[in-house]
């Protein structure tokens, strides 16, 4: 049981000061964007005691991962996040475990370095994901329900008929083929044309008198986008996904191909250990449209928003790789340490990350040795650990992650 330190990646499109208030440190003056903390070689943790995470279980595996682990992934299977999003993150999609390992081979084949530019899978791994945000969190994700689209639609003006036509005529994943084919200088048009709808329609709905408070905020984002991507056409196909927003301790599970782009908020993000992202706009990085149209799940649907209930809430993630539970004791009161959640046990059997985003924990092992965890800090939890106890300590609102294998892994 050991305290963990993450390393933070800094992509453009990060918050400029919400991980320094997580984590206690000065703002750095330019984008923070994701605090890593896990096992995988692109940025791996460092151990308190010494060294970094993947070295430790790659010398001694089956005491940090546990046999079970070990022998079913031969990796810690999951990679946990603090993810803060200060402008939209690209339109993107994951692929699936066989998708990723054809994908792995064929770039491994053409000799890609796997830190090139131009690289779409950076390892032979699945991306699954699951989201829970710690502020106020818009996404885009999967594919929405046509007719809600063209209502929207709808409301940006005759530009946009184009793309009500082919969405009536063939649904909104060809409609995204479509749409990321067309030649550059209509894809920016009708960017331009989408936001200047979006502007003048989310004025009209604020003075309407009506209750269209959802409709202003999602036409507000597109202007938003726009302005952050200027004639990316990122912008329209971002439209034909459900515009979700998270509350606090709300979250979302993203299967393998799931269409979707983060728009912004602070969250903690929990995925398969893996670092496959295949784009298709709202980005400087590279963008591949033909092997993101290849992987894209094109069922539609509402988002599944998850709402936790109590103050320990374990999240639905129907993959063996990850579990999320929330320790959330925001009533606590001055005076009152420990009285609004029990001592947790924490005997899983199998590696375990605890993340701690507010107040303070005390995790105690079956040895007795204690390790005090406050906002910003986590700590790893290896199997020999167990059980492990955590409890508050805090005496005002407290808030941890806790992250182990799932029941299946």
């Amino acid at each position: 049981m050991e305290r963990l330190a993450g390393v933070i990646r800094d992509y453009d499109w990060g918050d400029l000061d919400a991980l320094a208030t997580i984590l206690g440190h000065e703002p750095p003056g330019h984008p923070e964007a994701e605090y890593w903390l896990g096992a995988h070689p692109g940025a791996p943790s460092r151990l308190g005691s010494g060294g970094t995470l993947d070295a430790a279980i790659a010398a001694a595996p089956a005491e940090l991962l546990g046999a079970p682990v070990v022998e079913r992934f031969g990796q810690l299977p999951y990679l946990v996040k603090i993810l803060a999003a200060g402008k939209a993150l690209s339109i993107q999609t994951h692929p699936s475990l066989d998708q990723a390992k054809v994908g792995w081979a064929r770039e491994e084949a053409a000799g890609l370095p796997v830190s090139a530019p131009d690289r779409n899978y950076r390892d032979d791994n699945h991306k699954p994901e699951l989201i829970c945000a710690l502020t106020r969190f818009e996404a885009r994700c999967g594919f929405r329900d046509p007719a809600r689209t063209d209502e929207v639609l709808a409301r940006l003006g005759p530009e946009l008929d184009d793309v009500r036509r082919e969405l009536s005529a063939t649904g909104p994943a060809a409609t995204t083929a479509w749409l990321l084919r067309l030649p550059a200088d209509r894809g920016r048009a009708l960017a331009a044309a989408a936001a200047a709808g979006a502007g003048a329609a989310s004025a009209a709905a604020a003075e309407s008198g009506h209750d269209e408070s959802a409709l202003v905020d999602e036409l507000a984002s597109v202007v938003e986008v726009e302005r952050a991507f200027p004639g990316d056409v990122g912008v329209v196909v971002a439209l034909l996904l459900n515009f979700v927003v998270l509350d606090p301790g709300q979250a979302l599970f993203l299967e393998a191909g799931t269409l979707h782009a983060y728009l912004a908020g602070v969250g903690v993000e929990v995925m398969a250990n893996s670092d496959n992202v295949i784009r298709g706009g709202l980005t400087p990085k590279h963008i591949d449209v033909e092997e993101l149209l290849a992987i894209v799940d094109d069922r539609v649907g509402p988002a599944p928003v998850q709402v936790p209930g109590g103050p320990v809430h374990t999240y639905d993630s129907p993959i063996p790789e990850f579990a999320v539970t929330r320790i959330d004791a925001t009533d606590l009161e001055a005076g009152s340490a420990g009285s609004a959640v029990e001592p947790i046990d924490l005997a899983s059997g199998g590696p375990e990350v605890v993340l701690v985003t507010a107040g303070s924990v005390v995790l105690t092992s079956a040895a007795g040795h204690r390790l005090e965890l406050i906002r910003g800090d986590a700590g790893f939890v290896a199997p020999g650990d167990g059980p492990v106890t955590l409890t508050v300590e805090a005496t005002g609102p407290t808030q941890a992650w806790r992250v182990t294998v799932g029941r299946s892994g």
